[in-house]
């Protein structure tokens, strides 16, 4: 089983600082950063900075342990930082061909023995990693957002994923604190098909009439102890991402059930897309 020492993280957006925010933390081990302007990386760099801070405001870190962590964190723009690294981790755009773009660069790049994981919340591992000569490294680590408080990560084995490559990534999820939900390379794996499946649904009902947003949100929240209601929860995703997926999802099985609802589309159309645009579901302009 491969041990894993350094990391390359390649997308420095939401998802891939907070996924490097959780390696420098937990693991303590060198974390690249990467990502193709300086913009990126700076915005990507202070929303990491943003939760330490929080984190010495509340008493459970110290100023010299987060200086201490942040040492192990190096934003690059240039793919050949990952040349020695154990494990790279990909959170770009979800749009199948700038994924294999980049693990195909990076297969020429990285030592045979590294690990490739996406973080992919729909797309096909097996069909990814084809990219590739390393099909048997390569594997779905899918992480949850905010990534510092979701304890989730669902880990994806493709055709050829190896069981010493599921170990070794199931391992360095411990290290990170994270419990594990194991699940084979089906279009949208266990928790983004149901989650989508759930918003979906309540986007429908919202559209027929059923309930008003809150009432469909309260009874998913007080009915079935969900700690947020789907149509917030598709706010806080982005509607746009939602409608991506659930489109894939549409594509792939063929089934009707994954059928965007049109209300959703539409408010992607014109451009209201939840919290990130300032109105979804819910309108967050104050």
């Amino acid at each position: 089983m491969s041990q894993i020492k350094s990391v390359f993280v390649a997308g420095a957006g939401l998802m891939g600082s907070g996924i490097a925010h959780a390696v420098i933390s937990s693991a303590k081990i060198p974390v690249y950063l990467y990502d193709i302007s300086d913009e990126f990386l700076q915005k990507g760099l202070n929303r990491i900075k943003s939760v330490f801070t929080k984190s010495i405001e509340k008493g459970i870190l110290t100023q010299t342990e987060v200086d201490s962590f942040l040492s192990n964190l190096h934003p690059v723009k240039d793919l050949s930082f990952a040349k020695d690294v154990d494990l790279v981790i990909e959170a770009v755009s979800e749009n199948i061909e700038i994924k294999k773009d980049l693990f195909s660069k990076l297969d020429q790049i990285c030592k045979k023995e590294a690990i490739f994981a996406s973080n992919t919340s729909s797309l096909p591992i097996t069909k990814i990693a084809t990219a590739t000569k390393r099909t048997d490294k390569f594997i779905g680590m899918h992480f949850f957002s905010p990534v510092h408080r979701m304890k989730l990560i669902e880990i994806i084995s493709g055709y050829d994923t190896s069981k010493e490559t599921f170990d070794s990534i199931k391992k360095f999820a411990s290290i990170l604190g994270k419990e594990v939900s194991a699940s084979q390379d089906f279009p949208g794996f266990i928790t983004t098909r149901l989650g989508l499946v759930l918003m979906n649904e309540a986007a429908f009902c919202l559209f027929e009439g059923v309930g008003k947003v809150e009432d469909i949100d309260n009874g998913m929240k007080l009915g079935y102890n969900h700690p947020i209601g789907p149509l917030a929860l598709a706010d806080e995703i982005g509607l746009d991402i939602c409608l991506s997926i659930l489109d894939i999802m549409y594509e792939e099985y063929k089934d009707s059930k994954y059928r965007a609802c049109p209300l959703m589309r539409k408010l992607v159309n014109a451009g209201h897309l939840g919290k990130k645009s300032g109105k979804g579901f819910y309108s967050y302009n104050k």
